[in-house]
């Protein structure tokens, strides 16, 4: 089973100290750090550029940069991204594009390749891609993507259960509504990476919550 990972949210972050709050949450023990990348078109919220991804690397270049990009045209951000320190670029399976070329292009540039899925997307949709050998980390959404914090959606589980017998070697993230016990309960269904915003990013002591939510999942994994 892959390693437990936390990755604190940059979306949750004050906007007006995003350097100082990339490096506090290097300083509390973080895996690595998740910026959300929207479009306005492929969910209704817009959030950062490229240069939040440089700036991010040059705060904590110690931290590795999870980029989610929730944009209708991934294809056309890959170099970008790739260029401004990204680690990981994940795309959603649902997006309009050549998906498989995505992932490839990703790949060439020496970055991580991740598939994102919507809660109510089935698992199977992203059968092929691993097939392949094309995904790296497949995100699966417990909220519906587009705005920080919202209720989990327990109904999102199954998929997480569905993509760890598909691949016992996959990292396994999950991003919505994950707290001490959302993420006992992804852990058990097999995730491994825990995204979370409001619960590290407004804590009274972000160290003590990154550790508390690594217990968390730690304990609940099968």
């Amino acid at each position: 089973m892959p390693k437990i990972g936390i990755l604190p949210s940059l979306l949750a972050a004050d906007f007006g100290r995003l350097a100082e709050e990339c490096r506090r949450a290097a300083d509390a023990g973080a895996d690595e750090l998740h910026l959300d990348i929207m479009d306005g078109v492929f969910v209704r919220n817009i959030s950062f550029g490229p240069e939040v991804v440089a700036m991010a690397r040059r705060a904590a270049p110690e931290l590795p940069r999870n980029v989610h990009l929730m944009v209708a045209r991934p294809h056309e951000y890959v170099d970008a991204f790739a260029d401004a320190g990204a680690n990981t670029l994940l795309i959603h399976v649902e997006a309009p594009c050549d998906v498989a070329g995505t992932l490839r292009a990703i790949r060439a540039r020496g970055v991580r390749a991740g598939l994102t899925l919507n809660p109510e997307t089935p698992a199977a949709l992203a059968a092929p891609y691993l097939r392949a050998g094309l995904v790296d980390e497949a995100l699966c959404m417990t909220v519906h993507p587009g705005f920080g914090g919202q209720s989990f959606i327990a109904a999102a589980l199954p998929n997480i259960r569905s993509l760890r017998a598909m691949a016992s070697a996959l990292d396994i993230s999950v991003d919505g509504g994950i707290g001490d016990e959302t993420a006992a309960a992804c852990a058990r269904a097999g995730a491994n990476l825990f995204v979370a915003g409001t619960t590290l990013f407004r804590a009274p002591d972000m160290a003590a919550a990154v550790a508390a939510l690594r217990a968390s999942a730690e304990a609940a994994r099968p």
